[in-house]
């Protein structure tokens, strides 16, 4: 079967550069590489056609010589791009591969050394400690040395040994065809050391797992769905390497009074028939108190009074938002027969003076009729 063109399989065109190149191949090796395929020969296919590719193209001469005689210019066998420097596939791609993989620790070859993994952690707090801010203190899992080994993962008395695999180096070369490179070593898993007599405490591990208590401030805006940063409070690293983060995801409990829109907040004021229509001042919530607003006489429901700088600052924000107050008039329910006269007595009234008393009924009246005519 015919071999597909080298910058077709990287993506890229025939005048990329050198960075072009790279980057195409970094992306490529993190989406097809065996270790994040198991048992996909698809992924490992085109795994192998990348790294021969970015082998080819990463390689001035290689490259003139591809760009020149196609395939048969960098064919070991045909003579023309020679077969020098193969055997040395490895090297050629160790810095790219931990770039991806993870980073080496001392000297060139030996056991790599990666980050531990981030953790997440969710944390419900009420409207008011988010506009204010808190400090909460939690507990995450955490570990300590085993205090029976001293952190050897090795039953007291005996030691770890030199892994055999892999000659201490953590890692082994594999072969196939003209293509060499390195990898984790299957049996120590990259330590380059042995536990032939494991801890019975920790199970060789070295170290036992138990929670750890933590102080998170909370910043006064935060909103739902941030995240706060605990560095260094994650999984510790692998042969040594730095542990991850701990990430705090923040959620807001739902208020019984307010709703957060972005710094702004809103709520709904009731108010009674009888102050809408004389109007008069009603007193409202905020998120840090009381204020006041004045209800004009002849108030209509849905009415909406904004409250400047009543409401959230957050916490990129230079001042704090606004508070809407929505009023909804409430109809008078279980009326005694005294109260429903009342009221008639007043529907008359209201209706003998005409329809300044009700200039949206009149309105709406109209657009009807205009609609069915």
């Amino acid at each position: 079967m015919a071999k597909r063109d080298f910058y077709e399989i990287l993506g890229v065109a025939k005048n990329a550069s050198e960075e072009e190149i790279k980057k195409a191949y970094r992306k490529l090796a993190m989406k097809y590489h065996p270790d994040r395929n198991p048992d996909d020969k698809s992924a490992e296919t085109k795994f192998k056609e990348a790294k021969e590719a970015y082998e080819m193209l990463s390689d001035a001469d290689k490259r003139a010589a591809y760009d020149r005689y196609g395939h048969a210019g960098v064919d070991p066998n045909r003579g023309m791009g020679g077969s020098e420097g193969m055997g040395g596939f490895g090297e050629a791609f160790g810095g790219i591969f931990d770039e991806i993989f993870g980073q080496r620790s001392g000297h060139r070859g030996g056991p790599q050394v990666y980050k531990g993994a981030d953790l997440k952690y969710s944390m419900e707090i009420t409207l008011e400690e988010a506009a204010s801010g808190v400090e909460k203190t939690i507990k995450v899992p955490g570990w300590d040395e085993c205090d029976t080994c001293h952190g050897s993962g090795a039953k007291p008395g005996t030691k770890p040994t030199t892994c055999p695999t892999c000659g201490g180096n953590g890692q082994v070369r594999m072969q196939q065809g003209f293509f060499s490179i390195q990898q984790t070593c299957p049996r120590c898993h990259g330590t380059g050391k042995i536990i032939p007599e494991p801890c019975t405490k920790c199970d060789g591990l070295g170290k036992i797992k138990r929670s750890k208590t933590l102080e998170v401030k909370i910043p006064a805006g935060i909103d739902e769905g941030m995240r706060i940063r605990s560095s260094g409070n994650g999984e510790p690293g692998i042969n040594g390497g730095p542990p991850g983060d701990l990430y705090v995801e923040i959620h807001v409990k739902e208020h019984s009074v307010f709703q957060r829109e972005g710094d702004d907040l809103h709520c709904e004021v009731p108010v009674s028939f009888t102050q809408a229509a004389l109007g008069g001042e009603i007193e409202v919530p905020t998120i840090g108190g009381k204020a006041s607003i004045t209800i004009p006489e002849g108030t209509q429901s849905s009415k909406t009074f904004r409250l400047r700088g009543k409401g959230i600052k957050g916490v990129r924000s230079g001042y704090a938002g606004d508070l809407y107050c929505h009023i909804q008039i409430e109809t008078p329910v279980k009326l005694t027969e005294h109260q429903r006269k009342l009221l008639k007595e007043l529907d008359e009234s209201l209706k003998k003076g005409g329809e300044k008393h009700s200039p949206q009924e009149k309105s709406w009246a109209d657009k009807v009729k205009a609609f069915f005519t």
